[in-house]
């Protein structure tokens, strides 16, 4: 992959079979170089290894037969659908192959050739292999022997409109054996490490992927490729991690533990052993002169919170400014409350700064923050906005770090000192995931929930159970206790037969005359939606009807029925953020779900069995695979290509723990060993590097 290859990194256009029109269709699939085209791999194979006589083919079985063509010919149908057949005759039969709506075959396969054709097999006036998959193995006029004894595997390629998967094997075929003859020897792997992971060189990797033998030889090239990937990426957060440990000036809090140990006497329960080791791990970080950089991950319910609590104490007791900073208002006004409540008897008052705080409350509240008199500050982005100038900044906490990307955790901590930074999230991910997303941050995880908690009551129901369910729900609302139902969209949708919000409102209201119902839904104005969660949270709406857009982390204690339509359009995640919504309160709290087909999803199956965050993301990511959990990362490039984060955790770790070694032992990537790392990293993640730069 070295610069100035001609082949490698020229325009796919001057390769065999493609040329100019072909190469803007490539363009489309991201295949724009020779290069990107040597890594346009196939995502399955057909497997048409194993030739099966043609005189035991049954119908019903999927087959591989290897015949020479006796006989052919283009066939109109009364549908106007032309279908190209082939009678193949091998030792033991002769069975007709057909291709509908094939009909230019008719130039390409000729009578006397040996053809491999893999399909299923039908019965169409007697039986007829469909073939998804073909070869001509050998021509009529081929005067070398009969033919190749056994079948082979297919790879099957991304495609796009005007460009199909055969089209593009075709030009791989073509043109893999000179890309490969470019790329030589050149492997930024080396060879002792592959030894040891018992993984291929790059180039035995990338020729097998185009064209292995045998299916089973495709796994450990996967894998290879994989860890180059995942190597890579770590050792970019490995070198963000450096440097902000070598290169910014931090703060070592070393003053006596007076306040952190006021909360710790005060708490009415024990730190469970969870938040105990997550506390030892935050209090080392700042205790040390390099800025603390830490992702703390805890389920709903696991006491993040206080966590968080003791670390702004800490600053505090240290003379230093804290602040934690929430997505929404309303997120940021329950965080004020609970630390007033918290913190209010150790004499530490938390000041509110939200975009809604304007006028001369606004220029007060930064003048205190100015003068350093508001030692804590709770707030939402608004704390990062111009004209927000901490006296003496110690520590700041951020709220759902899903919310909030690398380019905000970089301008928190741009000039001077820079404070440390704890990010909280409540929704929990795998941690093979979470080395992946925030590997530039070291990680404590809160993964048991304090003793004494009432379980939420979860029931996967099919619709029969509707009536009785919302009868339940009337007998909830008549004992003074609050509910929530969820539905997937705003507005009926023929097309996904899923119930809407919107008539559903109208049908809880009629249903349920004596309780005060709101309708909470996306496409309401953002005051309309900030008044509907006000008024539930208030206490004055018994009911609330909504879509997803209720808040992640908002709690009311007296909301005790979590009822959720049509769930198999949630993932787990979700279906897991919305049963937390409830059970905040000592009352028996329950989550009913609904599936709308015959049998429940595997996934609302998991879903009733595990009330545990951390083992629903695993299953999550088993039953999804990572695709849908990552999405587009913030700069739309897909964060793995290669990587398979259900099967290649071991490489995952691997991968880490060599980076992280590299990166402690030459932080610069500067001594020779080392520089073709500094170069591809350059190559891979230039915009990346930029943000991560804080030096």
């Amino acid at each position: 992959m070295t610069a100035g290859r001609s082949i490698l990194r020229g325009s796919v256009q001057y390769l065999k079979g493609v040329g100019p029109r072909r190469a803007e269709r490539f363009a489309k699939i991201d295949v724009h170089t020779g290069q990107d085209l040597l890594y346009h791999l196939p995502y399955r194979y057909e497997d048409a290894t194993t030739v099966d006589a043609i005189s035991e083919l049954k119908v019903g079985q999927d087959a591989t037969v290897i015949g020479r063509v006796v006989s052919k010919g283009v066939i109109p149908t009364r549908r106007r659908l032309r279908v190209f057949r082939a009678v193949l005759r091998d030792v033991t039969g002769h069975i007709e192959c057909a291709w509908p709506g094939r009909p230019w075959l008719d130039r390409t396969i000729d009578k006397g050739d040996l053809l491999l054709a893999a399909g299923p097999v039908r019965f169409y006036h007697g039986k007829q292999l469909q073939p998804r998959e073909h070869t001509v193995l050998a021509r009529a006029s081929d005067e070398r022997g009969e033919r190749p004894s056994g079948g082979r595997v297919f790879p099957v390629y991304p495609a796009t409109e005007g460009l199909t998967h055969r089209q593009i094997r075709a030009v791989i075929e073509l043109n893999l054996s000179r890309l490969l003859s470019d790329l030589g020897d050149d492997d930024p792997i080396p060879g002792g490490w592959l030894e040891e992971l018992a993984l291929p060189p790059l180039a035995e990797a990338l020729r097998t992927l185009h064209g292995p033998s045998a299916v089973a030889q495709v796994g450990r090239c996967q894998r290879r490729l994989a860890f180059e990937e995942l190597f890579f990426l770590q050792l970019l957060h490995a070198r963000a991690r450096a440097r902000l440990r070598n290169e910014v000036r931090g703060i070592a809090f070393d003053a006596p533990a007076t306040l952190t140990r006021a909360l710790l006497e005060a708490l009415p329960f024990e730190l469970t052993a969870a938040q105990r080791r997550a506390w030892s791990q935050i209090e080392a970080d700042m205790a040390r002169p390099a800025p603390m950089n830490r992702l703390l991950q805890g389920d709903v319910g696991s006491g993040k919170t206080v966590v968080a609590a003791l670390a702004m104490l800490k600053a505090i007791e240290a003379g230093r400014q804290a602040a934690i900073m929430a997505p929404t208002e309303l997120l940021a006004e329950q965080h004020r409350r609970t630390f007033v409540k918290m913190l209010g008897p150790l004499g530490v008052e938390p000041e509110l700064l939200t975009g809604a705080i304007t006028g001369k409350a606004r220029r007060q509240t930064l003048a205190r923050i100015a003068a350093g008199d508001a030692r804590l500050v709770v707030g939402t982005h608004a704390l990062i906005q111009e004209g927000v100038d901490f006296a003496s900044p110690g520590l700041v906490v951020i709220d759902e770090q899903h919310r909030f990307g690398v380019e905000q955790r970089r301008r928190l901590r741009e000039s001077g000192e820079a404070p440390d930074a704890l990010v909280m999230s409540a929704t929990p991910i795998p941690r093979s995931l979470a080395l992946v997303l925030y590997g530039d941050l070291d990680l404590s995880i809160i993964d048991e929930l304090p003793p004494g908690r009432r379980p939420i009551r979860t029931a996967v129901r099919g619709p029969e159970s509707r009536d009785a369910a919302f009868d339940f729900l009337g007998d909830q609302l008549a004992a003074g206790r609050q509910a929530y139902v969820i539905y997937p969209l705003v507005e009926e949708s023929e097309a996904l037969e899923a119930r809407a919000a919107t008539v559903m409102f109208e049908q809880l209201q009629a249903r349920f005359p004596d309780a005060a119902v709101r309708l909470l839904h996306g496409r309401l104005s953002s005051a309309e939606k900030d008044e509907a969660m006000r008024s539930f949270l208030a206490g004055d709406t018994n009911l609330l009807v909504a879509t997803t857009v209720i808040e992640v982390g908002i709690d009311v204690p007296n909301a005790t029925v979590m009822i959720i339509e049509d769930a198999e359009r949630f993932g787990l995640a979700q279906l897991h953020q919305l049963r937390g919504r409830v059970g905040r309160g000592a009352e028996q709290s329950y989550c009913i779900v609904f599936h709308a087909s015959e049998t429940p999803s595997e996934r609302l199956v998991a879903f009733e069995k595990k009330t545990d965050g951390f083992e629903l993301a695993e299953e999550d990511l088993r039953i999804r695979g990572q695709g849908d959990l990552f999405g587009k990362e913030q700069h739309g490039a897909v964060l793995l290509r290669f990587a398979q984060l259900d099967r290649d955790v071991d490489l995952l770790e691997a991968a880490r723990r060599r980076a992280r070694a590299i990166v402690d032992a030459d932080p610069g990537l500067s001594k020779p060993a080392h520089r073709r790392f500094r170069h591809e990293l350059d190559l891979r993640y230039a915009q990346r590097e930029a943000l991560y730069h804080v030096g």
